[in-house]
């Protein structure tokens, strides 16, 4: 009897006992790192070749790991979509197109509902690959690649359940992707593309003319007394005063200046001028750079705004570090 099953609540047995899955799990990776052979580099080569979608069929737990592996692909440049055996069988081939490359996915390479459609596959023509850890499997025998999958035995302690299979299954299709994404040169801007809901989609997408305040902006002349620049920042509610000359940028005056200035308690320092008070030549960035390298540059130079230009050098916003 087990440690888990005599108090399963022991919080040093359960520790145990996900140290030995993960342990488990990273040795199968490392064996199937090895298992890779010039099949890999021809699952991959026909997948560029192919002018049409890359089309991942599986069933029960092979179908799931399928979903994410057709969804990797299409987020990474690979136009692909998961087809349910099942499905296929009553209808769902008629998606299949000459173009097509398939990926078939079966741990034991007998799965029913993918023996069933093979005859149908085969007389279609496409290219096919397998996920297979049988590799005398029957799938294995009609598939113009095949990719082995095999493990030694599942995480599971009675090596049943679907565990280590399917995470060499998951580890296949992001290999597959990576290479696919080597090959294509698929970059940031080309993911973000795919994701513009996501916050890198937004980040690498948006430009700092998109997030910065460009109305009502707190703008003061450098003859504007201490009370008056106050009076313009509270306003503004950004914590900045602009020091603007003829549309000319002088200088900046934030709340961090305004602490500093009444702590030397100087006399009339409430009448002093911008001018004398004001941080000339303040860090400016161009409304047409990308939003994610303004937010490098802010947190580089440990600041929380920067003063937004156009390409004239004109001043058109503000960006605080935290519109997104």
């Amino acid at each position: 009897m087990s440690d888990l099953t005599t108090n399963n609540t022991h919080s040093d047995a359960l520790i145990q006992s996900a140290q030995r899955t993960l342990s488990i799990q990273a040795q199968a990776l490392t064996n199937l790192s090895n298992q890779v052979t010039d099949e890999f580099a021809k699952a991959v080569r026909m997948i560029l070749a192919s002018k049409g979608r890359t089309i991942i069929c599986g069933m029960g737990k092979s179908g799931l790991i399928g979903k994410k592996i057709a969804a990797t692909f299409a987020s990474t440049g690979t136009p692909s979509f998961f087809l349910h055996p099942g499905e296929a069988f009553h209808g769902d081939l008629g998606m299949i197109q000459p173009e097509d490359v398939l990926v078939l996915i079966s741990y034991s390479g007998e799965t029913e509902e993918l023996m069933r459609l093979l005859p149908s596959l085969k007389s279609f023509g496409n290219p096919s690959i397998a996920l297979v850890g049988n590799m005398n499997s029957t799938l294995a025998k009609h598939c113009d690649c095949v990719l082995d999958i095999s493990v030694d035995r599942e995480t599971c302690p009675n090596n049943l359940a679907p565990t280590t299979s399917t995470t060499m299954t998951t580890a296949m299709g992001d290999a597959l992707a990576v290479a696919l994404m080597e090959c294509r040169d698929f970059q940031p801007q080309d993911f973000a593309r795919f994701h513009p809901g996501g916050s890198l989609g937004r980040k690498l997408l948006t430009k700092v003319k998109d997030l910065m305040h460009k109305e009502n902006l707190p703008v003061c002349s450098p003859t504007a007394t201490l009370k008056e620049a106050i009076s313009v920042m509270t306003h503004g509610r950004m914590g900045v005063v602009l020091i603007q000359e003829k549309e000319k940028l002088l200088g900046i005056f934030t709340d961090g200046d305004l602490r500093r200035a009444m702590l030397k308690e100087s006399e009339g320092m409430i009448q002093k001028t911008m001018t004398s008070l004001m941080t000339p030549n303040p860090k400016t960035i161009n409304e047409n750079v990308m939003i994610v390298q303004a937010e490098e540059q802010m947190l580089r130079d440990k600041i929380t705004l920067l003063i937004v230009v156009d390409d004239a050098h004109k001043v058109s916003g503000i960006l605080e570090i935290y519109d997104r």
